[in-house]
């Protein structure tokens, strides 16, 4: 029986040891090729053109005098992210609200004294609201990094894919960006602005001491503060 724990206890080892599959890099819960089948038009792909005798369309001898910019699949491209978002907003509200009211009776038949009756209900109220709010937000984001083509669509299109990891004094930094690129945008640098990408989605996380500060609490956490009113 010891013989049979020991074994047991050596299976689960190795299982353990097993390297793990890498898991796909995702950006709001979308895998690459997920992003890919959603971006890519479901029109017809183009008929390849049969191969010549002398000539062939995707030789080397047919890029002759074109740019040394990103076309094909696994080519390098520079993305230069610049983005500023800044929100405003302010309100004011004012009410006011009076109520007044009185009743009683002032005569009665047969000359019959109403001193006592004359004032029998008279309520007042008087409500005033006022309030103001106001709310700012700014955002900002600059940074170049080198992403890589990974999918060309049939009508020319790029899609590019960037990812940036940055370690410094216990936290990391991660830039995952994607998106859709036309090749003229492509400057002759071979660079090209973020707000010239299409369906662009970008996605900075943090994970370390400083992340950990400002990471809003679990599930427990929430609700045990809001149980103790904190």
């Amino acid at each position: 029986m010891r013989w049979r724990g020991g074994l047991g206890i050596i299976w689960v080892l190795l299982f353990l040891a097993l390297p793990t599959r890498a898991k796909d890099k995702k950006i709001q819960r979308e895998s690459l090729g997920a992003y890919i089948d959603r971006v890519r038009p479901h029109a017809a792909d183009v008929v390849p053109a049969s191969l010549g005798s002398l000539w062939i369309d995707n030789g080397p001898m047919s890029r002759l005098t074109a740019d040394y910019k990103a076309s094909r699949v696994g080519d390098l491209i520079t993305i230069v992210v610049a983005h500023s978002l800044a929100a405003n907003n302010a309100g004011t509200v004012s009410t006011a609200r009076t109520f007044s009211a009185n009743s009683g009776v002032t005569a009665l038949a047969g000359h019959i004294s109403t001193s006592g009756v004359q004032n029998i209900f008279s309520p007042t109220s008087a409500e005033t609201l006022s309030g103001k709010s106001a709310a700012s937000m700014t955002s900002t984001l600059t940074d170049t990094l080198a992403g890589r083509v990974v999918a060309v669509l049939s009508s020319g299109v790029l899609v590019v894919e960037a990812e940036r990891q940055l370690t410094m004094n216990n936290e990391r930094q991660t830039l995952l960006l994607r998106g859709l690129v036309r090749p003229g945008d492509i400057a002759p640098d071979g660079s090209v602005p973020s707000n010239d990408i299409g369906d662009l989605e970008l996605e900075l996380k943090g994970k370390g001491v400083l992340s950990d500060g400002t990471r809003p609490p679990n599930v427990v956490m929430r609700i045990l503060m809001k149980i103790l009113n904190f």
